[in-house]
């Protein structure tokens, strides 16, 4: 039951897409929608994160993610590299968690 439903949402999910090229076509969009539809991707990544970070099950929680979310936006913030972002913020996830 499950994968039938995952392959039948990925596929549903697909046809909203090729809808939308196909009802779009050429036409061009507002500026406005289009700076709009370009900061859903980001908002949404963003609110996945902040949830990941945050909570444990039902529960709001503060532990050693948060620093290490901390340390990842100040690597992003000083334009690092993605990948020293990323080994920044889960060592100092690691580490907080080691010495706790």
């Amino acid at each position: 039951m499950t994968w039938t439903l995952v392959l039948v949402l990925a596929a549903i999910a697909f046809g909203f897409k090729v809808m939308g090229a196909v009802v779009i076509g050429q036409r061009t969009m507002p500026v406005v929608l289009e700076r709009c539809l370009l900061l859903i991707p980001a908002a949404l990544l963003t609110g996945l994160i902040t949830k990941d970070t945050f909570t444990n099950g039902q529960a709001l929680t503060l532990d050693a993610r948060a620093l290490g979310l901390a340390v990842a936006v100040v690597a992003t913030w000083r334009r690092l590299p993605f990948i020293v972002v990323i080994v920044l913020g889960v060592g100092s996830t690691a580490l907080l968690r080691t010495l706790a």
